[in-house]
C-alpha cells in the first residue's frame, strides 16, 4: 500500500532520508518484489497499542506537546488528552500557544491568560497565552519598575532583543516557561500552533542558549564596554553595576533555558503527540514533523489520526454493501454514497501508509468522524474515551 506514496517523485525528493522508520521502509519496498509484498505479515501483537494510554500511564511526564498541520484537530485532541489526564493526575493545565486561540471555543467558556478552572472539573485548568504580548509586557514592567541605573539596563535589554534575529520570540518563550514552571501543576498539555510555528517554538531553547553563550563570551573579551554602552543608553552613572545587572539577568535567563532544554530532551519528562488526518499533505507534514523533532532530541511516539470515516470498517466491506443495495437507492442517495465511498477509499489508503510508516514504532490512534461537533465539557469527555479505548478494528 505504501509503494505509491514512496515512488511519488516529489515525495522522495522533499523528504530527508535520515529518519530511521522512513529509510527502513523505503529500503524494504525497494528490495521486496511487488508480487511478494502481500507475503510480508506483521504480528499485530508485536505492534504498539493503538491508543494514548501510554501517556496516561507514564506518571513522570510533565510536558506534553500536541501539534500538527493546521485544521487537523489539535485543540480537540489537547482538550481530550487533558480530560483523560485529569482522571489520574492531581492538577492538569492545558496551555494554548497558538495566537488564534480555540480553547475557549472548545470548552464553551471564557479562558484568559491566567489558569482558568474548567467547569465540571476540580483539577483541570486552561490558559491562553500570546508570547509576543508577554514580551511587550515584560519590557514595560522593566521600564516602570526601574531606577535611573535600571533605565540603561532596560534600554540595553531592549536593544539586545531587537538586534539578534529570533531572540525576541525566544525571550518571550523563556518568560512563558518561567510562568508555567512557577505554577503548581503535575502535567502541562501544550496546544500548539500549526507545524512551522511549533518547530520554531521548540527551537527557541537552542537559539537562546547559543545567543546568550555568545554574549557571555563578549563579556570576557570586551571588559567594561557593555557597562559603558548601558550607561550611555540610560542615565545611570555606574557602568560596573550596570554591566553586572545585565549579565546577571542574562545568566538567569540562560539557566532557565538550559533547564527547559534538558527537560525537553528527557523522554521521561516530555513527549510530543503528532496529530493528522488521513490525507497526503497531512501525512507528509507529519513525517517532516517527526524528523524535525528527532533533530531536536524530543521524544515522539504517538500519532493521532482524526476525522476517520467508519474506522472499524474498510472500503471493501462498505463496497460490498453498496453493490448489494445500490439498485434500491434513489439517485441522490447513490451520489452521496458514491462520494462517501471515494473518501473512504482515499482514507484507507493513507491510513495504511501511516501504519506502514509508523506502526512498528508509534502508537497510532484512529479517532472517528462524528455526526456533530465536539464542543463543551460533556462531548469532550465522551470523545476523549476513544483516545484510551479506541475503536476495535477487528470487529
Amino acid at each position: 500500500a505504501v509503494r505509491g506514496i514512496l515512488e511519488h517523485s516529489s515525495y522522495k525528493e522533499a523528504l530527508p532520508r535520515q529518519h530511521t522508520v522512513h529509510t527502513n521502509l523505503r529500503r524494504a519496498t525497494e528490495t521486496i518484489p511487488a508480487a511478494k509484498m502481500t507475503d510480508v505479515e506483521i504480528d499485530d501483537g508485536d505492534l504498539p497499542e493503538p491508543s494514548l494510554k501510554n501517556i496516561i500511564d507514564q506518571k513522570s511526564l510533565q510536558w506534553v506537546f500536541v501539534g500538527g498541520k493546521g485544521g487537523v484537530g489539535k485543540t480537540t485532541t489537547s482538550c481530550c488528552l487533558g480530560v483523560q489526564l485529569a482522571k489520574s493526575r492531581k492538577k492538569v493545565l492545558i496551555v494554548s500557544t497558538d495566537p488564534a486561540h480555540n480553547l475557549s471555543d472548545a470548552f464553551c467558556q471564557k479562558i484568559g491568560r491566567e489558569p482558568t478552572p474548567i467547569q465540571g472539573f476540580d483539577n483541570l485548568c486552561a490558559m491562553e497565552i500570546d508570547a509576543n504580548n508577554d514580551m511587550e509586557e515584560m519590557q514595560r514592567n522593566m521600564q516602570e519598575q526601574g531606577t535611573d541605573d535600571d533605565d540603561g539596563l532596560s534600554a540595553m535589554m531592549s536593544e539586545l532583543t531587537s538586534s539578534i534575529p529570533g531572540i525576541d520570540e525566544a525571550m518571550s518563550f523563556s518568560e512563558l516557561m518561567k510562568q508555567v514552571q512557577g505554577l503548581d501543576f503535575d502535567v502541562v498539555v501544550f496546544d500548539t500552533a500549526p507545524t512551522g510555528h511549533t518547530l520554531r517554538l521548540l527551537s527557541f531553547p537552542t537559539i537562546l542558549e547559543k545567543a546568550l553563550g555568545k554574549v557571555m563570551e563578549l563579556k570576557d573579551r570586551f571588559g567594561g564596554l557593555i557597562g559603558q554602552a548601558t550607561a550611555m543608553l540610560g542615565s545611570g552613572s555606574n557602568p560596573a553595576n550596570a554591566q553586572d545587572a545585565i549579565l546577571g539577568r542574562l545568566e538567569d535567563t540562560r539557566a532557565v533555558i538550559n533547564k527547559v532544554n534538558d527537560a525537553f530532551q528527557d523522554p521521561a519528562l516530555t513527549t510530543f503527540v503528532c496529530v493528522c488526518i488521513p490525507e497526503f499533505l497531512s501525512i507528509y507534514e507529519t513525517e517532516r514533523l517527526v524528523q524535525e523533532l528527532s533533530k531536536f532530541g524530543i521524544d515522539a511516539h504517538n500519532i493521532v489520526v482524526n476525522q476517520v470515516i467508519f474506522p472499524e470498517k474498510d472500503a471493501e466491506e462498505l463496497a460490498e454493501w453498496y453493490d448489494k443495495t445500490k439498485a434500491s437507492l434513489p439517485s441522490e442517495a447513490q451520489e452521496i454514497c458514491s462520494k462517501m465511498m471515494a473518501r473512504k477509499r482515499m482514507q484507507d489508503k493513507y491510513i495504511g501508509q501511516c501504519f506502514d510508516l509508523y506502526g512498528e514504532d508509534f502508537h497510532v490512534t484512529l479517532m472517528p468522524l462524528l455526526d456533530y461537533e465536539v464542543r463543551g465539557t460533556d462531548k469532550l469527555k465522551d470523545f476523549s474515551e476513544f483516545l484510551i479505548d479506541p475503536v476495535d478494528l477487528e470487529e
